[in-house]
């Protein structure tokens, strides 16, 4: 009789442990079942969300090109044409000279007055537009700033650098002006002393229209015959290009860096052939740069009782 009750016993607790299992089983499965139900929804929900986020397109956003000394928004620009190249290397281009005509500044050179000591000058300011069009030819989706490289140079001359600067001819050149023409002489004589003691530092840059300034009566300008299409026609500040071609003859002596110079449509008589530099405002002009590591001032003369003009380039003896 004991023996039939364990078996009994021992095949309930069997049966039990069967069922106890089975339920255990079952209810796991359903667990991670669901478990894999939610991981896969996710998925789907995240795959859903990925095709439903839209694609930015850089010729849909819009840029906002800063000043790279301040950071302040100079202008909005939407790429539209981004995908077109050649229409949008245009439109670019464009942009930047537009930019460039409302910051560019030439340098205004530094003066010595008659006391020896440094007076004026302003710093030249420049945007570079072929920065600014690379800048604008890269552009991405997560950036919107783009920057407006913008450069500033002030004139390279301390008092203490100018000391003695008067005291070595590097070069001087001499032409010739007849007397009696007075209105003419008198362009000449304006345009010597509006040049005469400009002093240039080490990488200074000197623009003769800059410098000289609009030719006008109410400055005291004079009609005189000018060369306009091989022609001679009267013209406010006729004769400023002798001063602008002795100039020209004195730096290149002196060896400074000619960066502008154009010829008159004819020859004239106060320099050799090729050696002048015509200019006009609002035309051509003559530049130059002080490639030397010393600064360097300019000294013109026009006696107009000899009928002579004269410019000199000097610097300080320490300095050769």
């Amino acid at each position: 009789m004991k023996k039939v009750l364990g078996a009994l016993l021992l095949g309930a607790t069997i049966v039990s442990a069967f069922i106890a299992y089975s339920m255990y089983t079952n209810h796991s499965a359903k667990q991670t079942a669901a478990i894999e139900q939610k991981q896969a929804a996710k998925k789907a929900e995240k795959k859903t969300e990925k095709k439903k986020k839209p694609v930015l397109k850089i010729e849909d956003l819009t840029y906002q090109l800063k000043d790279s000394r301040t950071g302040k928004v100079m202008k909005e620009f939407k790429p539209v044409h981004y995908k077109d190249k050649d229409v949008y290397d245009q439109e670019i281009k464009h942009l930047a000279s537009e930019l460039a005509k409302g910051i560019d500044t030439p340098m205004q050179n530094i003066k010595m007055d008659a006391n020896g000591s440094l007076t004026g000058g302003s710093k030249q300011i420049i945007l570079k537009e072929a920065e600014l069009v690379k800048n604008l030819q890269n552009l991405n989706a997560k950036q919107l700033d783009v920057k407006v490289p913008i450069y500033e140079t002030a004139p390279n001359v301390t008092a203490a650098s100018a000391q003695g600067i008067a005291d070595v001819s590097l070069a001087s050149y001499s032409t010739r002006f007849r007397p009696s023409d007075t209105s003419r002489n008198r362009n000449v004589q304006l345009s010597a002393e509006a040049i005469n003691n400009v002093v240039l530092g080490p990488g200074d840059s000197f623009s003769y229209n800059q410098t000289v300034g609009e030719r006008t009566a109410e400055r005291g300008y004079q009609p005189a015959p000018e060369i306009i299409n091989k022609q001679l026609v009267m013209g406010i500040g006729g004769g400023i290009c002798q001063t602008s071609s002795t100039l020209f003859n004195a730096i290149d002596g002196a060896g400074l860096q000619v960066t502008a110079r154009s010829h008159h449509s004819k020859h004239v008589g106060y320099v050799p052939a090729g050696r002048d530099a015509t200019v006009s405002w609002g035309g051509p002009d003559f530049k130059f740069t002080n490639n030397k590591d010393y600064p360097v001032i300019i000294k013109a003369y026009a006696n107009v009782n000899t009928g002579v003009l004269t410019v000199d380039v000097r610097t300080s003896q320490r300095a050769i």
